[in-house]
């Protein structure tokens, strides 16, 4: 532990460390938070928000948590598998499989354990069965720039969780350069052998560049091997994207049916914390044969299943984005609208979606650009300097007034003009 504290002190005396701030209360995009630092409480207006449709405090949303509480209690205290599901959880995949064109979905407590289960399921196929010989290797090809939780899962593919050994065939993984489909065919060529499972997974939407993967030029390069497996991570993508918010498909005016004419297998991964006001994740598929492998998987019989008022949320956020077409429409606008006022006053505002990052000159420090937002203008971003390229990482959503995301873009270029001019004329 010696070598863990001496680390810390170093990381905090290079300023690396992220301020840490407590959530008092939330009305609409306005938060009370305190600095753990000082004490400090201030309502802020935020932009680093990940409630892309504003349904955290959606009435009908709250009513139906409260209402699965009061008819499950808070919790299902075990596995599914071990001890049952309850009926919210059927609901919800069948409401998500509805949402996504894919007829069989499997749900799991977050997106870490959703990926892990599926590399699991896909490379391991869950337990021994007698009479049947594993014996077929698996590539995976990941774009370099995926998010964490596909990276770890497939950097451990090669050992079914919960295992110190492995006894399956190997898995190979290689990484493509970002949304670059030459070189993820290049890579396809260069790797694959005749008997290879092939999965190639990316995110949909990425969620520090806030760009959009190639979904129909993937598809072009992975009919060519027949039976390869497309997972899309939509994450950024569920209710952000897609003229009614279904995501990558939708925006690309295609159905995952589409990608099985080509002899590819769509996978897709939703996730609740970002449009549907909730927590947790489910992997949807065409085929009906995985979802009991996912549900054996060490990361859903070894974890507890996900709670009723999560549950019950999720489930009526996904009701309210297929019900209310114009919410998704909404943040798109805004999307549009606080991009251009970002462009028009000289900001480097990269990506296509609701998540903007502003890359900044290199002699700006975003820690401190995002300090003094904070502090002098009572807006809150999200700085990032550690885990990418410097840059603020802002969130458009639907709930954003043209008057907000105007205040942001004043914001913005005061602290710009504080911050940077000075070192200009020094």
């Amino acid at each position: 532990m010696e070598v863990v504290k001496e680390y810390v002190q170093r990381w905090y005396e290079s300023g690396l460390a992220p301020d840490e701030y407590v959530c008092h209360q939330k009305q609409g995009n306005l938060v009370e938070i305190e600095s753990v630092a000082t004490g400090k409480r201030q309502t802020v207006l935020t932009f680093c928000t990940n409630d892309v449709l504003g349904l955290v405090q959606n009435e009908a949303v709250r009513q139906a948590a409260v209402d699965a509480i009061f008819q499950y209690g808070t919790s299902n205290s075990s596995t599914s598998v071990l001890s049952g599901r309850i009926d919210l959880h059927r609901q919800l995949e069948q409401e998500i499989s509805e949402f996504k064109h894919l007829p069989h979905t499997q749900l799991f407590l977050n997106a870490w354990m959703a990926m892990q289960a599926l590399m699991d399921a896909f490379c391991h196929l869950a337990i021994p069965v007698p009479g049947f010989q594993h014996t077929r290797e698996t590539l995976i090809l990941t774009d370099v720039l995926n998010h964490g939780c596909i990276l770890s899962a497939v950097v451990n593919a090669g050992t079914r969780s919960g295992k110190l050994f492995g006894h399956s065939p190997r898995v190979r993984v290689r990484a493509y350069r970002h949304c670059d489909v030459e070189d993820l065919s290049r890579k396809l060529r260069r790797y694959a052998r005749p008997q290879d499972r092939i999965m190639v997974i990316s995110d949909a939407v990425f969620s520090m560049d806030g760009d959009i993967a190639p979904l129909p030029d993937m598809i072009e390069v992975l009919r060519h091997y027949e039976g390869s497996v497309l997972v899309m991570d939509e994450a950024h993508a569920s209710g952000a994207i897609g003229a009614t918010g279904g995501g990558i498909y939708e925006h690309f005016g295609i159905l995952p049916q589409y990608t099985m004419e080509q002899g590819v297998v769509p996978l897709i991964m939703t996730t609740f914390s970002k449009f549907a006001a909730s927590a947790g994740a489910a992997i949807s598929s065409p085929l009906a044969e995985l979802i009991p492998l996912l549900n054996v998987s060490p990361t859903s019989i070894g974890t507890v299943s996900l709670s009723p008022p999560l549950a019950a949320a999720a489930l009526e956020s996904i009701r309210q984005v297929r019900r209310h077409p114009d919410m998704v429409k909404k943040l798109q606008a805004n999307t549009r609208y606080l991009r251009s006022r970002l462009v028009e006053a000289g900001f480097d505002a990269i990506g296509e979606t609701n998540v903007i990052p502003v890359i900044l000159p290199s002699e700006i420090n975003p820690k401190l650009f995002g300090q003094y937002m904070l502090e002098n203008h009572g807006i809150w971003v999200s700085p990032i300097w550690f885990i990418a390229k410097p840059r603020i990482r802002m969130t458009a959503n639907a709930l954003h007034t043209k008057e907000e995301m105007d205040k942001l873009v004043a914001a913005m270029v005061a602290t710009r003009d504080f911050l940077y001019k000075p070192m200009i004329s020094a």
